[in-house]
Order: structure tokens, then sequence, then C-alpha cells
């Protein structure tokens, strides 16, 4: 008796840790299958129509294929807006995209990715050098113009991932492109809540293929909850610094209420 006692939880393990790998593979498929079809798709309608909402819908259905479902608080601007978020997951972007049709500001190191590189470029990501310091005007002027297209775009302030539940502090050097613009360009704090699946936070050392296989074998659906909070003028607060306190003092309220709902 003792023995059979012993086995069965490893015996379950086994079983799990199978079932999971199965999970992670069906998934995958999903994602190859789901690439395969949309990208013509866009493709096409660009060619036709010049204007395609085909990334938007992709990166939807790919939140929805890693088991994510969205619970969207309030509206968010559909143009002339720069959305500041935190940031806990690479999810955070197929999420916020799917939701809203976002732009992001991204790491120009994303733009040498095989395959997500591309794919990130097809729904107008900007790529900056985050590194390069002397630069910071360039960078500017490169969300700049992404602004001037009337695209929502997207930036993550903390400038890495967090763990969920806290907010690093955030770097306000991008914020300066909505102080100075041809046109008012509004700025809408996100705050973005994995409730019981914060344990998906991508952190410290961990690779990112490891990050994904434990987000694409996680058993079951999770809700992720986007609040879209109450946009503001820039001109109404001041320079990049005063912005960045008020969406990160909003985005703490945000959070403070979101733990007190759980």
């Amino acid at each position: 008796m003792a023995s059979r006692s012993i086995a069965n939880p490893e015996r379950q393990r086994r079983l799990d840790s199978g079932l999971n790998g199965l999970r992670g593979v069906l998934r995958i498929a999903a994602l190859v299958g789901l690439t395969l079809f949309c990208v013509p798709a866009h493709v096409v309608t660009r060619l036709i129509f010049k204007e395609s909402h085909w990334p938007r819908r992709f990166l939807g259905w790919v939140a929805r294929i890693c088991g994510a479902t969205v619970e969207l608080r309030g509206m968010p601007l559909e143009r002339d807006v720069l959305f500041v978020s935190n940031h806990s997951s690479w999810l955070d972007i197929p999420i916020i995209a799917g939701a809203t049709g976002t732009a992001f500001v991204s790491n120009s190191g994303v733009a040498e990715w095989p395959l997500i590189g591309w794919l990130a470029s097809l729904n107008n990501t900007v790529f900056v050098d985050r590194t390069d310091r002397a630069g910071v005007q360039a960078q500017i002027m490169i969300v700049r113009r992404a602004l001037n297209t009337h695209q929502p775009v997207t930036v993550f302030p903390e400038g890495t991932t967090s763990n969920g539940r806290d907010l690093l502090p955030f770097k306000p050097s991008l914020l300066e492109v909505v102080t100075s613009t041809p046109r008012e360009v509004r700025v809408q704090p996100l705050h973005i809540d994995y409730v019981g699946a914060r344990e998906l936070a991508w952190l410290g050392d961990e690779p990112a293929a490891r990050n994904a296989w434990r987000v694409l074998t996680r058993p079951g659906r999770f809700i992720v909850r986007l609040d879209c909070l109450e946009p503001f003028a820039p001109s109404d607060i001041g320079d990049r610094k005063a912005v960045a306190a008020e969406s990160r003092r909003r985005i703490l309220a945000a959070s403070a209420r979101s733990a007190g709902s759980v």
C-alpha cells in the first residue's frame, strides 16, 4: 500500500507533464495556422484597401489561443493617443493590441528576431535603440512620426517587465514626444492585470523560450483585466517628468482598486 501511494503521485506527475506538453504543441500548431491564414489576408487587404485590421485581429486571437480572456474596462481612444502601460509579460502586447489596435515602441533588437521581428513590423512597431542615450532625440522623432499618422502607440515606461503586482519607476525620456507635437496628442494610461495568473510574469534572467513555454502549457483559461483609464492632455500636466508621474499615479490607483476587488 505504501509503495502504491508513492507511485500514484509520480504517475500523476508524468500524466500532467504529458498533458501540458500536448497542450503546448496544440497551441503552437494553432498559432502557426493562424499566422499562415492572417499574413496573406493582411497583405491582400493592404494591396486593395491600403489599410488592414488583420494585425489587430491576429494579435487578439494570439492572446485567446494562449488562454487569455480579456476583460476590457473603459474605452480606449482610437487615434492621436499615446497609451502608457505597466508591463509584466510578452502577452501584454497581443492583449493590448487586440483590444486597442495600437502599435508599440520596442527595443530595436526585437526587429532582428526571426519571424517575431517581421510580424512586429506588420503591426507598425516603432523600433528604437534604448541603449543609445545620446540618441534620445532621434528616438523621439521616430515615435513622433508614428503618432503623426494618427496611429495609436503604446509605451512601457518601466523599460522592462515587473511581477504584475509592483510598478517600477517610469523612465520619462520618450514621453517628451507628447509635449511638443503639431496637434494635440492625449495620453491614456492603461493598467493590465493577470489576476489569478500573475505567475506568468516574465522576470529576471528567464529565457524567452522558457517563459513562452510556461504560458503555452498552462492549463485552463485565465482572466486578464485591461483598464483603459481616463485620458489627459499633456499640456494640462507639464513636462515629460510630470506626464510620467501622472501616468504612474493613475496606474498605481488602478492597481490598488484591482487588488482590492480580487
